[in-house]
C-alpha cells in the first residue's frame, strides 16, 4: 500500500488556490523559510503528498492545529547503511521518521557482500513500502578491495539492471580509491557506466594531487573528511561534504567550525552507521542538528544542511523546502534550538501507529548466511619468531586507527596478550563458507581483561570479528555466532554473557527495534565488565577489519597495511 499518492494536478491547482478545502492544513504555526531565514507566521496546505499553500490562510478537510510551534522541512540523512541500525529497513522507518528523518540515502553494500544482488533487490523492495523516502544508492565496492573473503561479489554487469531503479539514486561509495587512481579497469567499468550521473565517494584523508584525481572521475559527495583542512579542501574543490556523525565516526566536532552560512549550501548531515540504542539515547538527525548549533553552528545554516542543501546535493528538487509544489516533508518543533521533534508529516502522511501499520511488509532474505567452520582455543595461535610485532591502535569516535608497532616476544609458539600493555588479541574468520580462513593478530584500545566478545558485523566483507584474552573464550564466541545465524555475542569463562541474533543476513534483527535496543543495553554491560572501556565496542570493533580506511587492519586474509594497500607478510 502506498500512502503517499500524487493528488492530480488540477486539485493541487485548486487547492493551492485556496478555491476548495485542501486535504490537509496544519494551522497557526510559524514556518522557518530556509530562503531568507525568517519565521513567518502561516497555515501550509497539503494536497496528497505536496505542499500547496503556504504564507497565507487556509481551510482543509482535514486541520491539524500547531500554534506556537515551527515548522521546518523534514531532514535528509544522506548517507547511511541501513544494516548497521541493526534491524531492518521497516523497523528502521519506524524508528527514526519520528525524528523528522523524511528521506534517507542508504548504501545496502553489507547486505551485498553477504549475497549480492538479493539483498539489493531487498531494499528496493523495501523502499516501496515506507513511509519515509529512502533512496537506493547502487554499491560500487562489492568486495571493497581483494583483500578480504565475501560472500558475493557484484561486477558492473551485475550492477546494471539496477542504475535506473525509479528508487534509486546513483552508485554508491566508491571505497577502492586506490583502485580509482591506479585506473583499476574493474572500477572504470563501474564508474563509466554511472558516468553523468551521481557517484558517491569514500577517500578518507586523501589530498592534493591524488584528490584532483579522484574527483576527476565525476566523484561529487562524501562523508570521510574528518578534520578541518580536509573538508575544506574537498569543498574547495567541489565535492560536497556530508558531515558525519554516527555511532562510531563522529566528526562533527572537528568539522562545525565549517558551518556557516556561507558554506552551508555544499555541506550536508549524514550518520553513516548509527545503533538503535544511540538513537533512543540522543536521537538521529535531530541530535545533529541540535548538536551543531550548541557547538556555535548559526541555526539557518544548520537546518539547511539538514534539507535543502542535502536536497540539492543529490538532485532531489523536489524537497528542502516547505514551499508549493515540494514535497509534505515537514518537522513539527517546540524551537530550534532544541530541535525537539513533535510531529512529523511524511510525503503528506501524519507519520504514527496507524500509518506505520498499513505499510507492506517484505520478506527477509539472506538467512543461515553464517557458514564458518567450527574452531578451537588452538587455532587462535599467532605464530612468528620475531618479537616485533604490528598491533592496530583503535582511536576512540574514528574509524581511522593507528598503525603501531610492539615487542611481543613468542612463548611455546604463540605470542599472548598482555594485559599490562592493552595488546589483546583479534582475529576474523571467514564465516561465508568459501574457504575458512583465519587470521590473528594485536589490537590495543579496549581495555579487555579477560573473556572475549565478536561479531558478524565486520566492514565490510562481514566474517567474524572477535576481540579476546583468552583463546578458549575467542572461539566460543565465534562458534556460538554459528548457532543464531549471526549477530554480536560476549562471553567468559566458558560461557556466554550476553548476545543479539542477527539472522537476516547476520546483520539485521527480525525483532522491533525496541528489543534491539534492550539487547544492546545488555551486551554493553556485559563487554563492560570484562573491562571494556570503548562507548560502542561492537561497531567500533567491526571497522578495524575494513581494509579502505587508514592506517592498519585486519582481514580473514591477515592484518592489512592500508597506506601500502597490502596483507602484510
Amino acid at each position: 500500500m502506498d500512502l503517499r499518492l500524487k493528488a492530480p494536478l488540477a486539485a493541487r491547482i485548486a487547492q493551492g488556490r485556496g478555491e476548495v478545502p485542501a486535504d490537509l492544513v496544519l494551522k497557526g504555526g510559524r514556518v522557518f523559510d530556509l530562503v531568507s531565514g525568517e519565521l513567518v507566521d502561516s497555515d501550509v496546505a497539503i494536497c496528497g503528498d505536496a505542499v500547496v499553500g503556504v504564507f497565507g490562510t487556509y481551510r482543509g478537510t482535514r486541520e491539524i492545529d500547531v500554534t506556537g510551534r515551527i515548522l521546518v522541512p523534514g531532514f535528509i540523512d544522506t548517507h547511511l547503511h541501513i544494516e548497521s541500525s541493526l534491524v531492518t529497513p521497516h523497523e528502521f522507518d519506524r524508528c527514526v521518521t519520528p525524528h523528522g528523518v523524511t528521506t534517507a540515502i542508504c548504501d545496502p553494500h553489507e547486505i551485498a557482500n553477504v549475497c549480492g544482488a538479493v539483498g539489493l533487490q531487498y531494499f528496493f523492495d523495501c523502499a516501496e513500502h515506507l513511509l519515509m523516502d529512502l533512496r537506493v544508492q547502487v554499491s560500487s565496492c562489492v568486495p571493497s578491495t581483494h583483500m578480504e573473503t565475501t560472500g558475493a561479489v557484484l561486477g558492473a554487469a551485475d550492477l546494471a539492471p539496477f542504475k535506473d531503479h525509479p528508487r534509486g539514486i546513483g552508485l554508491a561509495e566508491f571505497m577502492n580509491y586506490p583502485g580509482v587512481l591506479m585506473r583499476d579497469p574493474g572500477c572504470l567499468e563501474k564508474l563509466s557506466l554511472w558516468s553523468g550521473a551521481h557517484i558517491d565517494g569514500h577517500a578518507p584523508l586523501l589530498r592534493g594531487n591524488d584528490l584532483n584525481g579522484y574527483l576527476s572521475a565525476g566523484i561529487r559527495t562524501e562523508h570521510e573528511a574528518t578534520g578541518y583542512d580536509e573538508g575544506l579542501e574537498k569543498l574547495r574543490k567541489g565535492m560536497r561534504v556530508l558531515i558525519r556523525e554516527g555511532s562510531v565516526s563522529k566528526d562533527l566536532r572537528a568539522l562545525v567550525g565549517l558551518l556557516t552560512e556561507r558554506h552551508a549550501p555544499y555541506l550536508c548531515f549524514c550518520t553513516d552507521d548509527r545503533n538503535p540504542l544511540d538513537i533512543g539515547e540522543h536521537g538521529h538527525l535531530d541530535w545533529i542538528i541540535r548538536t551543531a548549533i550548541a557547538l556555535g553552528a548559526p541555526v539557518l545554516a544548520a537546518y539547511r544542511a539538514a534539507s535543502l542543501s542535502a536536497a540539492e546535493a543529490f538532485g532531489l528538487k523536489d524537497r528542502g523546502l516547505i514551499a508549493p509544489g515540494r514535497r509534505a516533508d515537514i518537522a513539527v518543533l517546540g524551537s530550534l534550538e532544541a530541535c525537539d521533534v513533535q510531529a512529523v508529516i511524511a510525503g503528506g502522511v501524519v507519520v504514527g501507529a496507524e500509518a506505520f501499520a498499513a505499510r507492506a511488509p517484505v520478506a527477509p532474505v539472506a538467512r543461515h548466511s553464517v557458514r564458518a567452520r567450527q574452531v578451537g582455543a588452538a587455532d587462535f595461535r599467532t605464530g612468528g619468531n620475531r618479537a616485533e610485532t604490528p598491533v592496530i591502535g583503535v582511536i576512540p569516535g574514528k574509524i581511522i586507527t593507528e598503525h603501531l608497532s610492539f615487542d611481543i616476544a613468542p612463548v611455546d609458539g604463540d605470542k599472548r596478550p598482555d594485559l599490562a600493555r592493552d595488546l589483546v588479541k583479534i582475529g576474523v574468520l571467514e564465516r561465508h563458507g568459501k574457504n575458512g580462513n583465519l587470521a590473528t593478530g594485536f589490537v590495543k584500545g579496549f581495555g579487555l581483561q579477560k573473556g572475549a566478545i565478536a561479531s558478524t558485523v565486520c566492514h565490510d566483507h562481514h566474517n567474524i570479528a572477535v576481540v579476546g584474552v583468552d583463546a578458549g573464550d575467542m572461539a566460543l564466541a565465534c562458534n556460538r555466532l554459528g548457532q543464531i545465524e549471526g549477530g554480536f555475542v560476549v562471553v567468559e569463562g566458558g560461557r556466554v554473557l550476553a548476545e543479539l541474533a542477527l539472522p537476516v543476513a547476520g546483520l539485521m534483527s527480525l525483532e522491533p527495534f525496541e528489543v534491539v535496543r534492550e539487547r544492546l543495553v545488555a551486551l554493553r554491560a556485559a563487554a563492560k565488565s570484562l573491562g571494556v572501556v570503548l562507548e560502542e565496542p561492537f561497531l567500533q570493533l567491526a571497522f578495524l577489519c575494513l581494509p579502505v580506511i587508514p592506517h592498519l587492519k585486519i582481514t580473514d586474509h591477515g592484518m592489512v597495511d592500508v597506506d601500502r594497500f597490502e596483507v602484510m607478510p
